[in-house]
Protein backbone atom coordinates (compact mmCIF):
# COMPACT_ATOMS: atom_id res chain seq x y z
CA UNK A 1 0.00 0.00 0.00
CA UNK A 2 3.39 2.55 0.23
CA UNK A 3 1.87 2.89 3.83
CA UNK A 4 4.67 5.35 5.77
CA UNK A 5 4.38 7.16 9.15
CA UNK A 6 6.00 9.93 11.04
CA UNK A 7 5.55 12.21 14.00
CA UNK A 8 4.16 15.55 14.65
CA UNK A 9 5.30 16.29 18.04
CA UNK A 10 3.53 13.53 19.77
CA UNK A 11 0.84 12.36 17.44
CA UNK A 12 1.63 9.72 15.04
CA UNK A 13 0.70 10.46 11.40
CA UNK A 14 0.03 7.35 9.08
CA UNK A 15 -0.11 7.84 5.17
CA UNK A 16 -2.15 5.39 3.75
CA UNK A 17 -2.52 5.55 0.20
CA UNK A 18 -5.36 3.18 -1.16
CA UNK A 19 -7.68 2.85 -4.20
CA UNK A 20 -10.79 3.05 -3.08
CA UNK A 21 -11.77 4.20 0.90
CA UNK A 22 -15.18 2.89 2.40
CA UNK A 23 -16.21 5.46 4.65
CA UNK A 24 -18.09 3.15 7.96
CA UNK A 25 -18.36 -0.59 7.96
CA UNK A 26 -22.37 -0.93 8.37
CA UNK A 27 -25.06 -2.39 6.00
CA UNK A 28 -24.06 -0.17 2.77
CA UNK A 29 -20.17 -0.01 3.51
CA UNK A 30 -19.65 -4.04 3.93
CA UNK A 31 -21.34 -4.18 0.21
CA UNK A 32 -19.79 -1.29 -1.42
CA UNK A 33 -16.04 -2.74 -0.08
CA UNK A 34 -17.28 -6.51 -1.18
CA UNK A 35 -18.45 -5.35 -4.36
CA UNK A 36 -15.64 -3.46 -5.60
CA UNK A 37 -13.05 -6.41 -4.47
CA UNK A 38 -14.93 -9.17 -5.98
CA UNK A 39 -15.07 -7.24 -9.47
CA UNK A 40 -11.49 -6.38 -9.02
CA UNK A 41 -9.36 -8.14 -7.04
CA UNK A 42 -6.25 -6.58 -7.88
CA UNK A 43 -7.44 -2.86 -5.92
CA UNK A 44 -6.41 -2.09 -2.39
CA UNK A 45 -9.59 -1.11 -0.69
CA UNK A 46 -9.86 0.07 2.83
CA UNK A 47 -13.08 0.64 4.90
CA UNK A 48 -12.53 3.00 7.97
CA UNK A 49 -15.00 2.27 11.17
CA UNK A 50 -15.45 4.53 13.89
CA UNK A 51 -16.46 0.77 16.35
CA UNK A 52 -15.59 -2.64 15.09
CA UNK A 53 -17.16 -4.15 11.51
CA UNK A 54 -18.57 -7.03 14.12
CA UNK A 55 -21.13 -5.27 15.91
CA UNK A 56 -21.42 -2.17 14.39
CA UNK A 57 -24.17 0.37 12.41
CA UNK A 58 -27.92 0.06 12.20
CA UNK A 59 -27.14 -4.30 12.66
CA UNK A 60 -24.53 -3.92 15.75
CA UNK A 61 -27.85 -5.55 17.66
CA UNK A 62 -29.70 -7.83 14.59
CA UNK A 63 -32.63 -7.82 13.08
CA UNK A 64 -35.67 -10.29 12.90
CA UNK A 65 -36.79 -9.51 9.80
CA UNK A 66 -35.82 -8.41 5.96
CA UNK A 67 -38.15 -5.66 5.84
CA UNK A 68 -37.36 -4.66 2.04
CA UNK A 69 -38.08 -7.79 -0.46
CA UNK A 70 -40.17 -8.42 -3.11
CA UNK A 71 -42.49 -11.61 -2.30
CA UNK A 72 -44.62 -13.34 -5.01
CA UNK A 73 -46.93 -10.67 -6.79
CA UNK A 74 -44.68 -7.89 -5.64
CA UNK A 75 -42.65 -6.05 -8.15
CA UNK A 76 -39.94 -2.87 -8.57
CA UNK A 77 -42.96 -1.25 -10.01
CA UNK A 78 -44.99 -1.86 -6.55
CA UNK A 79 -42.13 -1.20 -4.62
CA UNK A 80 -41.97 2.26 -6.22
CA UNK A 81 -45.56 2.78 -6.11
CA UNK A 82 -45.64 1.70 -2.43
CA UNK A 83 -42.90 4.17 -1.14
CA UNK A 84 -44.04 7.21 -3.59
CA UNK A 85 -47.46 7.12 -1.18
CA UNK A 86 -44.88 6.65 1.58
CA UNK A 87 -43.39 9.85 0.54
CA UNK A 88 -46.45 11.81 0.00
CA UNK A 89 -45.65 12.09 -3.69
CA UNK A 90 -42.12 12.96 -3.68
CA UNK A 91 -39.53 10.71 -3.97
CA UNK A 92 -36.80 10.07 -6.64
CA UNK A 93 -38.20 7.95 -8.31
CA UNK A 94 -35.08 6.67 -10.47
CA UNK A 95 -33.54 5.83 -6.83
CA UNK A 96 -36.37 3.70 -5.52
CA UNK A 97 -36.78 1.84 -8.67
CA UNK A 98 -32.88 0.86 -9.06
CA UNK A 99 -33.13 -0.34 -5.33
CA UNK A 100 -36.19 -2.35 -6.25
CA UNK A 101 -34.50 -3.99 -8.91
CA UNK A 102 -32.02 -5.18 -6.69
CA UNK A 103 -33.76 -6.29 -3.25
CA UNK A 104 -34.61 -9.74 -4.15
CA UNK A 105 -30.52 -10.53 -5.06
CA UNK A 106 -29.41 -8.93 -1.84
CA UNK A 107 -31.38 -11.20 0.31
CA UNK A 108 -30.14 -14.41 -2.04
CA UNK A 109 -26.39 -12.69 -1.12
CA UNK A 110 -27.48 -12.55 2.30
CA UNK A 111 -28.37 -16.50 2.62
CA UNK A 112 -25.00 -16.99 0.52
CA UNK A 113 -23.23 -15.49 3.77
CA UNK A 114 -25.24 -17.56 5.71
CA UNK A 115 -28.09 -15.66 7.09
CA UNK A 116 -31.14 -18.04 8.28
CA UNK A 117 -34.59 -17.38 6.78
CA UNK A 118 -37.73 -19.09 7.65
CA UNK A 119 -39.55 -21.03 5.23
CA UNK A 120 -43.38 -21.80 4.92
CA UNK A 121 -44.63 -24.97 4.22
CA UNK A 122 -43.69 -24.71 0.34
CA UNK A 123 -40.08 -23.68 1.23
CA UNK A 124 -40.79 -19.84 0.26
CA UNK A 125 -39.43 -17.31 2.51
CA UNK A 126 -41.55 -16.87 4.95
CA UNK A 127 -43.20 -13.46 4.43
CA UNK A 128 -44.65 -11.10 7.48
CA UNK A 129 -46.03 -8.50 5.73
CA UNK A 130 -45.99 -7.81 1.50
CA UNK A 131 -42.59 -6.30 1.54
CA UNK A 132 -40.92 -8.13 4.20
CA UNK A 133 -39.92 -11.62 5.16
CA UNK A 134 -38.76 -13.15 8.61
CA UNK A 135 -35.09 -14.28 9.30
CA UNK A 136 -33.04 -15.30 12.76
CA UNK A 137 -30.76 -12.16 12.49
CA UNK A 138 -29.18 -11.43 16.10
CA UNK A 139 -25.93 -12.44 14.03
CA UNK A 140 -26.34 -10.54 11.19
CA UNK A 141 -23.39 -7.74 10.95
CA UNK A 142 -21.43 -10.92 12.61
CA UNK A 143 -21.70 -12.73 9.30
CA UNK A 144 -21.32 -9.46 6.87
CA UNK A 145 -18.27 -8.31 9.06
CA UNK A 146 -17.18 -12.32 8.02
CA UNK A 147 -18.02 -12.15 4.26
CA UNK A 148 -16.11 -8.54 3.69
CA UNK A 149 -12.99 -10.51 5.22
CA UNK A 150 -13.12 -12.99 2.43
CA UNK A 151 -13.57 -10.53 0.21
CA UNK A 152 -9.67 -9.24 0.76
CA UNK A 153 -10.72 -5.85 1.46
CA UNK A 154 -8.34 -4.54 4.76
CA UNK A 155 -10.19 -2.83 7.78
CA UNK A 156 -9.21 -0.28 10.28
CA UNK A 157 -11.67 -0.90 12.90
CA UNK A 158 -11.56 1.65 15.95
CA UNK A 159 -10.59 4.89 13.18
CA UNK A 160 -13.13 7.77 13.46
CA UNK A 161 -13.12 9.89 9.57
CA UNK A 162 -13.05 13.32 10.50
CA UNK A 163 -13.13 15.59 6.87
CA UNK A 164 -12.29 14.34 2.85
CA UNK A 165 -9.05 15.34 1.37
CA UNK A 166 -10.05 17.94 -1.32
CA UNK A 167 -8.29 18.74 -4.70
CA UNK A 168 -10.34 21.55 -6.18
CA UNK A 169 -14.00 20.18 -6.53
CA UNK A 170 -12.26 16.38 -6.64
CA UNK A 171 -12.54 14.47 -3.18
CA UNK A 172 -9.26 12.31 -3.56
CA UNK A 173 -9.35 10.81 0.27
CA UNK A 174 -10.02 11.17 3.83
CA UNK A 175 -8.48 12.07 7.05
CA UNK A 176 -9.29 10.33 10.14
CA UNK A 177 -7.97 9.76 13.68
CA UNK A 178 -7.74 6.59 16.11
CA UNK A 179 -10.29 6.88 18.85
CA UNK A 180 -8.05 4.53 21.14
CA UNK A 181 -4.38 6.27 20.64
CA UNK A 182 -3.10 9.30 19.16
CA UNK A 183 -2.55 8.68 15.27
CA UNK A 184 -4.12 10.97 12.59
CA UNK A 185 -4.63 9.23 9.37
CA UNK A 186 -4.27 10.19 6.13
CA UNK A 187 -5.65 8.26 3.35
CA UNK A 188 -5.61 9.42 -0.30
CA UNK A 189 -7.85 7.54 -2.49
CA UNK A 190 -8.46 7.70 -6.48
CA UNK A 191 -12.24 7.21 -5.14
CA UNK A 192 -14.28 7.16 -1.61
CA UNK A 193 -17.59 5.97 -1.16
CA UNK A 194 -19.48 7.28 2.36
CA UNK A 195 -21.99 4.73 3.67
CA UNK A 196 -21.46 6.45 7.69
CA UNK A 197 -25.24 6.05 8.06
CA UNK A 198 -27.58 8.78 9.37
CA UNK A 199 -28.06 10.81 12.59
CA UNK A 200 -28.88 10.53 16.07
CA UNK A 201 -28.90 12.73 19.10
CA UNK A 202 -29.41 15.94 17.45
CA UNK A 203 -32.77 16.37 19.41
CA UNK A 204 -33.40 15.36 23.20
CA UNK A 205 -33.99 11.54 23.60
CA UNK A 206 -37.01 10.02 24.80
CA UNK A 207 -35.07 9.10 28.19
CA UNK A 208 -32.99 11.86 28.64
CA UNK A 209 -31.89 11.19 32.07
CA UNK A 210 -30.65 7.78 32.94
CA UNK A 211 -30.47 6.06 29.56
CA UNK A 212 -30.27 8.65 26.92
CA UNK A 213 -28.57 6.16 24.59
CA UNK A 214 -32.04 4.09 24.70
CA UNK A 215 -33.15 5.31 21.46
CA UNK A 216 -34.61 3.51 18.40
CA UNK A 217 -31.34 4.54 15.99
CA UNK A 218 -28.48 3.69 16.71
CA UNK A 219 -26.69 6.42 19.08
CA UNK A 220 -23.41 5.92 17.24
CA UNK A 221 -24.60 7.17 14.01
CA UNK A 222 -24.24 10.77 14.46
CA UNK A 223 -24.03 12.17 11.03
CA UNK A 224 -20.20 12.25 10.47
CA UNK A 225 -20.17 11.61 6.71
CA UNK A 226 -23.45 14.02 6.34
CA UNK A 227 -21.16 16.76 8.10
CA UNK A 228 -18.28 15.73 6.02
CA UNK A 229 -19.81 16.55 2.86
CA UNK A 230 -21.98 19.47 4.25
CA UNK A 231 -18.28 20.95 5.37
CA UNK A 232 -17.18 20.07 1.40
CA UNK A 233 -19.71 22.17 -0.25
CA UNK A 234 -21.51 18.69 -1.14
CA UNK A 235 -25.28 18.79 -2.19
CA UNK A 236 -27.83 17.63 -0.04
CA UNK A 237 -31.75 17.38 0.03
CA UNK A 238 -34.67 17.09 1.85
CA UNK A 239 -33.30 17.38 5.24
CA UNK A 240 -36.40 18.72 6.52
CA UNK A 241 -38.20 15.11 6.53
CA UNK A 242 -36.99 13.88 10.05
CA UNK A 243 -37.80 10.21 10.85
CA UNK A 244 -39.96 9.86 14.15
CA UNK A 245 -40.38 6.63 14.99
CA UNK A 246 -43.03 4.76 16.18
CA UNK A 247 -42.20 2.58 19.21
CA UNK A 248 -42.99 0.68 22.55
CA UNK A 249 -42.08 3.28 25.09
CA UNK A 250 -39.01 3.22 27.43
CA UNK A 251 -37.73 0.56 25.61
CA UNK A 252 -38.22 2.01 22.42
CA UNK A 253 -38.24 -1.67 20.72
CA UNK A 254 -40.13 -1.80 17.05
CA UNK A 255 -43.48 -2.30 16.89
CA UNK A 256 -43.82 -3.83 13.73
CA UNK A 257 -42.77 -6.93 15.12
CA UNK A 258 -46.26 -7.49 16.78
CA UNK A 259 -48.60 -5.15 14.30
CA UNK A 260 -47.45 -6.96 10.82
CA UNK A 261 -45.96 -10.69 12.93
CA UNK A 262 -48.88 -11.51 15.10
CA UNK A 263 -51.82 -8.67 13.45
CA UNK A 264 -51.49 -6.56 17.22
CA UNK A 265 -54.88 -3.92 16.88
CA UNK A 266 -53.32 -0.19 18.22
CA UNK A 267 -55.57 1.16 20.69
CA UNK A 268 -56.34 4.17 22.21
CA UNK A 269 -56.86 4.22 26.47
CA UNK A 270 -60.80 3.52 25.85
CA UNK A 271 -59.96 0.07 23.96
CA UNK A 272 -60.57 1.68 20.26
CA UNK A 273 -58.71 0.79 17.26
CA UNK A 274 -58.45 4.02 16.75
CA UNK A 275 -56.76 3.78 12.92
CA UNK A 276 -60.36 3.46 11.47
CA UNK A 277 -60.98 7.22 12.48
CA UNK A 278 -58.22 8.13 10.38
CA UNK A 279 -57.54 7.59 6.28
CA UNK A 280 -53.99 8.30 5.91
CA UNK A 281 -52.21 4.39 6.53
CA UNK A 282 -48.89 6.04 5.88
CA UNK A 283 -46.26 5.19 8.34
CA UNK A 284 -46.03 9.14 8.97
CA UNK A 285 -49.91 8.63 9.27
CA UNK A 286 -50.58 5.88 11.78
CA UNK A 287 -47.51 8.64 14.28
CA UNK A 288 -49.87 11.27 13.50
CA UNK A 289 -53.00 9.67 14.90
CA UNK A 290 -51.05 8.64 17.62
CA UNK A 291 -50.72 11.65 18.35
CA UNK A 292 -53.71 13.32 17.63
CA UNK A 293 -55.47 10.74 19.66
CA UNK A 294 -53.17 11.41 22.92
CA UNK A 295 -53.60 15.27 22.20
CA UNK A 296 -57.88 15.10 22.51
CA UNK A 297 -57.70 12.69 25.68
CA UNK A 298 -57.93 9.66 24.71
CA UNK A 299 -54.36 8.38 25.32
CA UNK A 300 -52.18 6.53 25.86
CA UNK A 301 -51.98 4.48 23.13
CA UNK A 302 -51.32 0.62 22.86
CA UNK A 303 -50.56 -2.03 20.97
CA UNK A 304 -53.58 -5.13 22.13
CA UNK A 305 -51.66 -8.75 22.45
CA UNK A 306 -54.27 -10.26 24.64
CA UNK A 307 -55.08 -12.12 21.88
CA UNK A 308 -51.80 -14.58 21.69
CA UNK A 309 -51.66 -17.80 22.49
CA UNK A 310 -48.77 -19.31 24.73
CA UNK A 311 -46.73 -20.30 21.73
CA UNK A 312 -47.16 -16.70 19.97
CA UNK A 313 -46.22 -15.13 22.83
CA UNK A 314 -42.61 -17.50 22.83
CA UNK A 315 -42.17 -16.53 19.30
CA UNK A 316 -42.58 -13.09 19.88
CA UNK A 317 -40.11 -13.09 22.28
CA UNK A 318 -37.73 -14.84 19.69
CA UNK A 319 -38.09 -12.14 17.47
CA UNK A 320 -37.62 -9.55 20.03
CA UNK A 321 -33.97 -11.60 21.15
CA UNK A 322 -32.94 -11.13 17.39
CA UNK A 323 -32.86 -7.55 17.37
CA UNK A 324 -34.45 -5.31 20.47
CA UNK A 325 -33.62 -7.85 23.94
CA UNK A 326 -34.39 -4.44 26.22
CA UNK A 327 -38.11 -5.14 26.05
CA UNK A 328 -37.63 -9.18 26.63
CA UNK A 329 -36.07 -8.04 29.64
CA UNK A 330 -39.19 -5.94 30.86
CA UNK A 331 -40.95 -8.77 30.14
CA UNK A 332 -39.17 -11.13 32.41
CA UNK A 333 -38.51 -8.23 35.05
CA UNK A 334 -42.28 -7.48 35.16
CA UNK A 335 -42.62 -11.17 35.69
CA UNK A 336 -45.40 -11.71 32.75
CA UNK A 337 -45.92 -12.87 29.00
CA UNK A 338 -46.17 -10.36 26.47
CA UNK A 339 -50.38 -11.18 26.42
CA UNK A 340 -50.22 -10.16 30.11
CA UNK A 341 -50.87 -6.23 28.80
CA UNK A 342 -50.88 -4.12 25.90
CA UNK A 343 -47.83 -2.15 25.01
CA UNK A 344 -47.87 1.15 25.40
CA UNK A 345 -46.55 3.11 22.79
CA UNK A 346 -44.90 7.03 21.47
CA UNK A 347 -43.26 8.74 19.27
CA UNK A 348 -39.53 9.09 19.34
CA UNK A 349 -36.89 11.75 19.00
CA UNK A 350 -35.95 12.83 15.04
CA UNK A 351 -33.87 11.40 13.35
CA UNK A 352 -31.90 12.23 10.42
CA UNK A 353 -32.13 9.38 7.92
CA UNK A 354 -32.40 8.23 4.02
CA UNK A 355 -33.03 4.69 4.71
CA UNK A 356 -36.61 5.39 6.59
CA UNK A 357 -36.92 8.88 5.73
CA UNK A 358 -35.29 10.17 2.55
CA UNK A 359 -32.42 13.01 4.54
CA UNK A 360 -28.90 12.88 2.63
CA UNK A 361 -26.77 13.21 -0.28
CA UNK A 362 -27.89 14.24 -3.81
CA UNK A 363 -27.00 11.37 -5.76
CA UNK A 364 -27.51 10.51 -9.09
CA UNK A 365 -28.89 6.92 -10.25
CA UNK A 366 -25.34 5.50 -10.30
CA UNK A 367 -25.00 7.20 -6.54
CA UNK A 368 -22.15 9.80 -7.39
CA UNK A 369 -22.67 12.43 -5.36
CA UNK A 370 -21.79 16.13 -6.72
CA UNK A 371 -18.19 16.06 -5.79
CA UNK A 372 -16.07 13.97 -8.37
CA UNK A 373 -14.52 11.09 -6.63
CA UNK A 374 -17.18 10.64 -3.59
CA UNK A 375 -20.04 8.01 -3.77
CA UNK A 376 -22.58 7.32 -1.67
CA UNK A 377 -24.86 4.53 -0.81
CA UNK A 378 -27.19 3.67 2.68
CA UNK A 379 -28.40 5.65 4.99
CA UNK A 380 -26.36 8.92 4.03
CA UNK A 381 -28.48 8.94 0.60
CA UNK A 382 -31.49 11.32 0.30
CA UNK A 383 -34.44 11.10 -2.12
CA UNK A 384 -35.01 7.15 -1.57
CA UNK A 385 -37.11 5.84 1.54
CA UNK A 386 -38.06 2.87 2.49
CA UNK A 387 -34.59 0.68 1.51
CA UNK A 388 -34.01 -0.91 4.97
CA UNK A 389 -31.12 -3.52 5.21
CA UNK A 390 -31.20 -4.85 1.00
CA UNK A 391 -31.60 -1.29 0.11
CA UNK A 392 -28.88 -0.22 2.06
CA UNK A 393 -26.68 -3.24 0.11
CA UNK A 394 -28.18 -2.70 -2.90
CA UNK A 395 -27.06 1.56 -3.00
CA UNK A 396 -23.46 -0.18 -1.66
CA UNK A 397 -23.01 -2.54 -4.43
CA UNK A 398 -24.96 0.64 -7.00
CA UNK A 399 -21.72 2.88 -4.92
CA UNK A 400 -18.82 0.03 -5.84
CA UNK A 401 -20.01 -0.46 -8.92
CA UNK A 402 -19.75 3.72 -10.08
CA UNK A 403 -16.61 3.77 -7.82
CA UNK A 404 -14.59 1.16 -10.33
CA UNK A 405 -16.04 2.74 -13.66
CA UNK A 406 -14.50 6.19 -12.24
CA UNK A 407 -11.20 4.91 -10.69
CA UNK A 408 -10.34 3.82 -14.65
CA UNK A 409 -9.92 6.87 -15.56
CA UNK A 410 -8.42 8.25 -12.68
CA UNK A 411 -4.11 7.73 -12.02
CA UNK A 412 -2.81 6.26 -8.60
CA UNK A 413 -3.75 7.75 -5.27
CA UNK A 414 -2.87 11.14 -5.32
CA UNK A 415 -0.33 12.96 -2.85
CA UNK A 416 -1.69 14.48 -0.07
CA UNK A 417 -0.85 18.32 0.22
CA UNK A 418 0.98 18.84 3.50
CA UNK A 419 -0.45 21.90 4.33
CA UNK A 420 -4.06 20.93 4.25
CA UNK A 421 -2.62 17.89 6.51
CA UNK A 422 -1.30 20.16 9.00
CA UNK A 423 -4.47 22.66 9.28
CA UNK A 424 -6.77 19.12 9.37
CA UNK A 425 -4.41 17.65 12.23
CA UNK A 426 -3.99 21.07 14.39
CA UNK A 427 -8.07 20.62 13.94
CA UNK A 428 -8.46 17.50 14.89
CA UNK A 429 -6.24 17.42 17.80
CA UNK A 430 -7.16 20.90 19.11
CA UNK A 431 -9.65 19.53 22.21
CA UNK A 432 -6.45 18.06 23.46
CA UNK A 433 -4.59 20.87 23.29
CA UNK A 434 -7.07 22.88 25.81
CA UNK A 435 -6.75 22.92 29.85
CA UNK A 436 -10.35 24.52 29.86
CA UNK A 437 -13.10 24.81 28.23
CA UNK A 438 -16.33 22.57 27.03
CA UNK A 439 -17.48 19.05 27.80
CA UNK A 440 -18.73 17.30 25.01
CA UNK A 441 -21.38 15.78 26.83
CA UNK A 442 -22.22 19.64 28.17
CA UNK A 443 -21.95 20.71 24.60
CA UNK A 444 -24.12 17.74 23.33
CA UNK A 445 -26.89 18.47 25.95
CA UNK A 446 -27.40 22.19 25.01
CA UNK A 447 -27.70 21.08 21.23
CA UNK A 448 -29.97 19.04 22.09
CA UNK A 449 -32.47 21.51 24.27
CA UNK A 450 -32.55 23.65 20.98
CA UNK A 451 -33.05 21.41 18.50
CA UNK A 452 -35.99 19.88 20.90
CA UNK A 453 -37.54 23.16 21.99
CA UNK A 454 -36.86 25.56 18.82
CA UNK A 455 -36.34 22.60 16.51
CA UNK A 456 -39.14 20.36 16.74
CA UNK A 457 -38.51 17.88 19.31
CA UNK A 458 -40.65 15.86 21.41
CA UNK A 459 -41.46 18.96 23.81
CA UNK A 460 -42.47 21.09 20.80
CA UNK A 461 -44.90 18.35 19.70
CA UNK A 462 -42.56 17.91 16.58
CA UNK A 463 -44.24 21.13 15.27
CA UNK A 464 -42.08 23.59 13.88
CA UNK A 465 -42.65 27.26 12.97
CA UNK A 466 -40.64 30.56 11.14
CA UNK A 467 -40.09 32.11 14.71
CA UNK A 468 -38.85 29.49 16.89
CA UNK A 469 -36.91 28.11 13.56
CA UNK A 470 -35.12 31.48 13.45
CA UNK A 471 -34.32 31.68 16.87
CA UNK A 472 -32.45 27.91 16.50
CA UNK A 473 -30.41 29.58 14.19
CA UNK A 474 -28.92 32.17 15.59
CA UNK A 475 -28.86 30.21 18.89
CA UNK A 476 -26.71 27.03 16.60
CA UNK A 477 -24.82 29.96 15.42
CA UNK A 478 -23.34 30.67 18.60
CA UNK A 479 -23.15 27.00 19.81
CA UNK A 480 -20.75 26.55 17.01
CA UNK A 481 -18.34 29.20 17.53
CA UNK A 482 -18.71 28.09 21.52
CA UNK A 483 -17.84 24.50 20.46
CA UNK A 484 -15.00 25.47 17.85
CA UNK A 485 -12.97 27.27 20.18
CA UNK A 486 -13.59 26.04 23.20
CA UNK A 487 -14.43 21.71 23.48
CA UNK A 488 -11.96 19.78 25.39
CA UNK A 489 -10.98 16.41 25.43
CA UNK A 490 -8.61 13.95 27.82
CA UNK A 491 -8.29 11.36 25.82
CA UNK A 492 -8.69 9.89 21.95
CA UNK A 493 -12.13 8.94 23.10
CA UNK A 494 -13.41 11.85 24.36
CA UNK A 495 -11.92 13.65 21.07
CA UNK A 496 -14.25 11.51 19.04
CA UNK A 497 -17.13 12.33 21.56
CA UNK A 498 -16.12 16.47 20.64
CA UNK A 499 -16.04 16.05 16.78
CA UNK A 500 -19.72 13.68 17.43
CA UNK A 501 -20.55 17.17 18.92
CA UNK A 502 -19.18 19.57 15.93
CA UNK A 503 -20.44 17.02 13.40
CA UNK A 504 -24.16 16.87 14.92
CA UNK A 505 -24.10 21.18 15.14
CA UNK A 506 -23.37 21.52 11.42
CA UNK A 507 -26.17 19.05 10.67
CA UNK A 508 -28.20 20.66 12.81
CA UNK A 509 -27.81 23.90 11.11
CA UNK A 510 -28.62 22.72 7.90
CA UNK A 511 -31.72 20.71 8.89
CA UNK A 512 -33.04 23.82 10.57
CA UNK A 513 -32.03 25.70 6.98
CA UNK A 514 -34.87 22.82 5.10
CA UNK A 515 -37.52 23.36 7.74
CA UNK A 516 -37.22 26.90 7.39
CA UNK A 517 -37.49 26.60 3.53
CA UNK A 518 -40.23 24.48 2.86
CA UNK A 519 -43.43 26.40 3.94
CA UNK A 520 -46.12 23.57 3.16
CA UNK A 521 -46.82 20.54 5.48
CA UNK A 522 -46.19 17.38 3.44
CA UNK A 523 -45.25 14.42 5.92
CA UNK A 524 -46.78 14.44 9.21
CA UNK A 525 -45.27 15.22 12.29
CA UNK A 526 -41.65 14.40 10.27
CA UNK A 527 -41.79 17.94 8.98
CA UNK A 528 -44.95 19.78 10.37
CA UNK A 529 -45.12 23.39 10.19
CA UNK A 530 -47.63 24.80 12.55
CA UNK A 531 -47.79 28.03 10.41
CA UNK A 532 -48.58 26.24 6.99
CA UNK A 533 -50.34 23.59 7.81
CA UNK A 534 -51.85 22.25 4.55
CA UNK A 535 -50.04 20.16 2.26
CA UNK A 536 -48.90 22.53 -1.12
CA UNK A 537 -48.60 20.42 -4.33
CA UNK A 538 -48.92 22.93 -6.80
CA UNK A 539 -46.01 25.23 -5.16
CA UNK A 540 -43.95 22.70 -2.95
CA UNK A 541 -44.03 19.03 -4.90
CA UNK A 542 -40.32 20.03 -5.22
CA UNK A 543 -37.33 18.78 -3.22
CA UNK A 544 -35.49 21.27 -0.98
CA UNK A 545 -31.68 20.86 -1.31
CA UNK A 546 -28.74 22.57 0.09
CA UNK A 547 -25.12 23.73 -0.21
CA UNK A 548 -23.15 25.14 2.42
CA UNK A 549 -20.50 28.25 1.78
CA UNK A 550 -18.02 27.19 3.79
CA UNK A 551 -16.45 30.64 3.43
CA UNK A 552 -19.44 32.92 4.01
CA UNK A 553 -20.64 29.70 6.56
CA UNK A 554 -24.19 30.44 4.64
CA UNK A 555 -26.26 27.94 2.99
CA UNK A 556 -27.80 28.12 -0.45
CA UNK A 557 -31.26 26.54 -1.30
CA UNK A 558 -32.12 25.07 -4.26
CA UNK A 559 -35.39 23.56 -5.46
CA UNK A 560 -35.34 20.61 -7.31
CA UNK A 561 -37.81 19.51 -9.63
CA UNK A 562 -38.96 15.78 -9.95
CA UNK A 563 -40.44 15.59 -13.84
CA UNK A 564 -36.79 16.84 -14.77
CA UNK A 565 -35.18 13.35 -13.96
CA UNK A 566 -32.29 12.07 -15.92
CA UNK A 567 -30.22 9.22 -15.91
CA UNK A 568 -27.71 11.57 -14.24
CA UNK A 569 -28.15 14.12 -11.38
CA UNK A 570 -31.09 16.33 -11.72
CA UNK A 571 -30.49 20.22 -12.31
Amino acid sequence: MGEKSFYRDDVEVVVLPVDVVVVGGGTAGCMAAITVKEKNPDLEVLVVEKAHVSRSGCLAAGVNAINAYLNPGETPESYLEYVRKEGAGLVREDLVYTIGQRLNHMAARLEEWGLPFLRDAKGRYKARGRRSVEIIGEGIKPLMARALARSGARVLNRVAASAFILQGEKVAGIYAFSVREKKFYVIPARAVICATGGAAGLYRPNNPVGAPHKMWYCPFNVGTGLAMGIRAGAEMTTLEMRFVALRVKDVISPTGTVAQGVKARQINALGEEYLRRYPDRTTAGRLAATLREEQEGRGPCYLDLSHLTPEENRRVKEAYLNMSPGIVLKWADEGGEPSDQPLEICGTEPYIVGGHGQAGYWVDRERRTTLKGLFAAGDVVGGAPKKYVTGCMAEGEMAGEAALAWIEGEEESPQPDLAAMEEKLRRVFAPLRREKGFQPADMEERLQKIMDEYAGGITAGYAVCEPRLLIARKKLRVLQEDAEKGLIATDPHELMLAHEVLDRIILGRAVVEHLLYRRETRWPVYQQRSDYPQRDDERWLVFVNSIYEREKDEFHMIERRPERCGDGLWR
